[in-house]
């Protein structure tokens, strides 16, 4: 059973028809990446899937509920979590202020930055911490950490709301390869675990093909492939949009976190 569904949806922007009537569905368990070279109109979709645009037109549910017209918070209230590009966070919070806050935020309370709520919620922030592996870094503050655990501190506030469907956004852009690997193998394993449902968009491809289950490709606007990664790899279509021939892409080895 489809989790997200997404029908015919488009945006212009001026004469520019930057999403032209792409529709696909995401289940409940299954890592869904959207890829396309730059100008596709992957960021707009995600946009408009969070609830930042309004489309055009079309159709966006989630369970049945329509997102279309809803605020971002009122998304996010139904169920949907999102990291960003860049990674966002209080730096100068500590890690489990940070998670503390979101924990709080989906509760409709306020958490104050001049009188920190040091109790509240701080055992269910703990516990998402420990489920991003970053437990053991809860007391420092995240304007010290390095940028790959920013982005795994990032990841357990995105969870804070017990999302069904994550929203990912270039979630290994500025990490290394090593890095890269942790963070999507974390999100692989909270996917199995949580049976959430994540659309990511990535440009480092060998991310793409390691840890997609199914890969949809855009092109000036428009859905042109939907498949498994090994489907996908083959598609000259694909090949045609990201290299102009038909190169295959590169099949890039897989750094396994011990």
């Amino acid at each position: 059973m489809s989790l997200l569904t997404v029908r015919d949806l488009s945006k212009s922007f001026g004469g520019n028809r930057a999403v032209d009537g792409i529709g696909f569905q995401l289940a409940a368990g299954e890592l869904l990446a959207l890829i396309g070279p730059n100008g596709a109109g992957k960021s707009t979709t995600f946009n408009m899937v969070n609830g930042q645009l309004r489309p055009d037109g079309g159709s966006i549910t989630l369970d049945g509920h329509e997102l279309i017209g809803r605020k971002p918070r009122e998304i996010w209230k139904l169920g949907v979590g999102r990291t960003f590009q860049i990674a966002e966070t209080f730096a100068s919070l500590t890690v489990v202020e940070n998670v503390q806050m979101a924990l709080l935020s989906a509760d409709g309370r306020v958490f104050s930055m001049t009188r920190r709520a040091a109790a509240h919620k701080r055992s269910e922030a703990l516990a998402l911490l420990q489920q991003v592996g970053m437990a053991a870094q809860a007391e420092r503050p995240c304007s010290v950490l390095a940028y790959g655990d920013v982005k795994r501190v990032e990841l357990a506030i995105a969870l804070a709301n017990a999302p069904r469907l994550l929203l990912m956004d270039e979630p290994t852009a500025g990490m290394a390869p090593k890095e890269r690997n942790e963070l999507m193998a974390l999100t692989r394993q909270l996917v199995q675990q949580r049976g959430l449902g994540v659309l990511f968009t990535e440009h480092s491809m060998d991310v793409v093909f390691a840890y997609a289950d199914r890969i949809i490709v855009l092109a000036r606007g428009r859905l042109i492939a939907e498949g498994r990664p090994a489907e996908i790899r083959e598609n000259p279509l694909v090949q045609e949009v990201y290299f102009g021939s038909g190169k295959t892409f590169e099949r890039k080895p897989v750094v396994t976190p011990a």
